[in-house]
């Protein structure tokens, strides 16, 4: 939730700070298809369909998707704002890989987002007591606010993370390409 939020907040930042759109297209994001599969996973896996598909592995596909984008983040971390992003991810996997490849949340939290559990078709469980409590979903959006929810520290790192390399990367004056030399820098000898 907070990446759909960051990424048109990182869009405004950066035109508020100067940048371009276009500059966007410059950046080069190693292992993109890595990062976009672990969140289309994870979108199809909370799904009814999604989870009867997944049967029992659903635990083990959540842990395999989030360490997909963690390992894509920690593969980029050269570009502004990933760092960040990384150990959002980072601290969601070590919660849910702690806590038997499920998101444990809060019941207070829920409460407070309006909404009355975790339900079905969610990543969200509530256990009694949660391994890393303080890296689950803990916070809330409060209810009548958009976009209710209860999520988690690691949530906020990579909206941070996300809205920060996108404002960053639309000021950038030239691409950053791994291993390329700046444009207008002499080649490499």
């Amino acid at each position: 939730m907070f990446l759909l939020i960051s990424i048109p907040l990182g869009l405004v930042l950066g035109l508020l700070l100067g940048g371009r759109l276009d500059r966007l297209g410059q950046v080069r994001f190693a292992w993109a298809p890595l990062a976009l599969a672990g969140l289309l996973v994870q979108v199809a896996l909370f799904t009814p369909l999604g989870g009867q598909v997944a049967g029992g592995w659903e635990p083990a596909i959540y842990v395999a998707s989030t360490a997909a984008v963690f390992l894509a983040l920690a593969r980029n971390l050269r570009l502004t704002g990933l760092p960040i992003a990384a150990v959002g991810a980072l601290s969601n996997l070590a919660a849910i890989v702690a806590n038997g490849g499920a998101m444990p949340t809060d019941s207070g939290a829920l409460s407070a987002a309006g909404l009355s559990g975790p339900g079905t078709d969610t990543n969200s469980v509530v256990l009694a007591n949660p391994a890393l409590q303080p890296l689950t979903d803990i916070v809330a959006i409060p209810a009548g606010v958009p976009f209710a929810n209860v999520f988690s520290v690691g949530d906020v790192l990579i909206g941070l993370g996300v809205a920060i390399a996108i404002a960053a990367a639309m000021r950038a004056k030239t691409a950053t390409t791994r291993g390329a030399p700046a444009a207008g820098s002499p080649p490499r000898t």
